[in-house]
């Protein structure tokens, strides 16, 4: 059987921050926490959220690392109770976002963090019961203002799936003018981040064509624009349609993402320093030239159609492409560059055959296949 969920309300506009005590007067939200960082705040995003919340008691956890872990939601969790909070604010990119879903978790619901993962079967213990959350990002990325699920890192140092309806924010405020300041870097992985899952998720076989028409627009507008968003950042129609092919790759992830996110998720793990959108980047050749050969990709000529969509004369353009954009962007050449080395492999492989996506791609992967995956991308 096909699901098809569409999703939450968004509000998207230049300007749209203005609007974040109306929402949170929408969704019943009268003591706040917003879960940012360092950045956010250094940037004076957080002073532009929280000039828009006048009369209201906010508390503030600024203290979200790059690739948000437990310790990071308990911390927060413990602000959130002794505050007498009653709802999140995230500000921020996918981490924050993140990092604000594993805290709707934690102050609301019993016991350690990985008994709500995925792999562990814990989507069905996230309960109604999760604090409200209204989502803000910063970036053009993980989209995971209008997505279910977060990743975060455990304490067991695997980097872990928490997916449930339940932690859908209740409104995502996607303002293009907050990610004028994002540095070039910062926009190229995060940009290659939501090419990646506009990509994946057209790929992926399940049935849903209102993700796969999202899903392509959306990889269309990031193709076109993430050249110009990262060479000019006060280019706001090229930040408009990055922000909004980040919000549309994920609103397309209840078809499931693949290969590309079993190894980033994988890797990220075992090294938490590297940047998930970043190696997404790397891996989207190997990956797109591993899927050519499933049924149902040739089948809907789905490597065709995504080469329209980046403009591109055939699908076989597609691996060659990414590398030449990669380079353009100023990303790394592969996975070596990044300090990943050939006997990390076994460690990375082993994660990735456990990891939620794997099972999504529209080929299954083998130990063996996922091992040419990354040699190819090193």
């Amino acid at each position: 059987m096909s699901f098809i969920y569409y999703v939450t309300q968004i509000q998207f506009e230049c300007g749209a921050v203005r609007l974040l005590k109306q929402e949170c007067e929408r969704v019943g939200i009268t003591r706040p926490l917003v879960v940012t960082d360092p950045g956010v705040k250094a940037a004076g995003i957080l002073q532009k959220a929280l000039d828009a919340l006048p009369g209201l008691i906010v508390a503030v956890f600024d203290q979200t690392p790059s690739n948000p872990t437990e310790t990071a939601v308990r911390a927060a969790a413990a602000m959130y109770k002794a505050q007498g909070c009653d709802g999140l604010i995230a500000v921020g990119g996918g981490s924050a976002i993140d990092c604000a879903k594993g805290v709707a978790i934690a102050a609301t619901h019993e016991g350690p963090l990985t008994h709500y993962a995925t792999i562990e079967g814990g989507s069905v213990r996230i309960t109604e019961r999760v604090a409200p959350i209204i989502a803000v990002p910063t970036t053009s990325g993980t989209g995971s203002e209008v997505a279910r699920g977060a990743i975060l890192i455990v304490d067991d140092h695997r980097k872990l799936g928490f997916h449930s309806w339940h932690l859908v924010p209740k409104t995502a405020i996607c303002d293009p003018e907050l990610t004028l300041g994002l540095p070039p870097k910062l926009t190229a992985a995060t940009g290659m981040d939501a090419i990646a899952h506009c990509m994946e998720t057209f790929m992926a076989p399940s049935f849903n064509p209102p993700a796969d028409g999202i899903a392509l627009d959306g990889l269309e507008r990031a193709w076109a624009h993430i050249a110009r968003a990262t060479l000019n950042g006060s280019d706001v129609e090229a930040r408009t349609n990055l922000m909004s092919a980040s919000m549309q790759g994920a609103m397309a992830f209840q078809k499931g993402l693949g290969c590309v996110h079993s190894l980033s998720h994988s890797l990220g793990g075992v090294d938490p320093r590297l940047h998930h959108g970043t190696l997404n980047a790397m891996f989207l050749p190997a990956v797109v030239a591993f899927n050519a050969q499933a049924e149902s990709v040739q089948k809907d000529k789905r490597l065709q159609r995504m080469a329209h969509a980046m403009g591109l004369g055939s699908a076989s353009d597609i691996g060659e492409a990414i590398r030449d954009m990669n380079a353009r962007l100023g990303l790394p050449t592969g996975l070596a560059e990044m300090g990943v080395s050939a006997t990390q492999f076994d460690q990375i492989i082993t994660g990735a055959l456990a990891d939620h996506c794997h099972k999504t791609n529209p080929r299954i992967a083998t130990a063996d296949e996922y091992r040419q995956m990354l040699e190819l991308s090193l």
